[in-house]
């Protein structure tokens, strides 16, 4: 093998071991953590556009919070079918112990990073 492309799959291993949050799973996991019980995709997906103002697909939250429960941040449990939704039950969503640790390192590392800086002046 290529003396080089063995440092690049090394680097790729030691950096798979950390895993930080990216900024719409930081969305979401606070989606969630708002919706408390009443968490599931359709109301986070209302929470984020309703808090943020930016318009988001259902597709783009299921991938996030599949992802989220992969990482052992999120657990899903399904309701018992109901009527209304045609003898469909809804997939709700809480935040585990390692989601809330993760949502505060990601915030304590926003803080460090954002310390000194004059936020509210553009730096164009």
């Amino acid at each position: 093998m290529i003396a080089w492309l063995q440092d690049i799959f090394y680097i790729v291993y030691l950096m798979s071991d950390r895993d930080y949050l990216g900024s719409f799973e930081h969305i979401v996991l606070l989606g969630l953590l708002r919706l408390s019980d009443q968490a599931y995709g359709v109301t986070v997906r209302k929470e984020i556009e309703a808090r943020t103002g930016r318009e988001v697909s259902i597709g783009a939250i299921y991938a996030t919070l599949d992802r989220l429960e992969a990482k052992g941040y999120v657990k899903s449990q399904l309701s018992d079918p109901t009527p209304e939704r045609g003898g469909r039950s809804k997939r709700f969503f809480r935040v585990t112990a390692n989601g809330i640790a993760e949502v505060n390192r990601s915030h304590r590392a926003i803080r460090k990073m954002s310390q000194g800086l004059d936020l509210v002046r553009s730096h164009a």
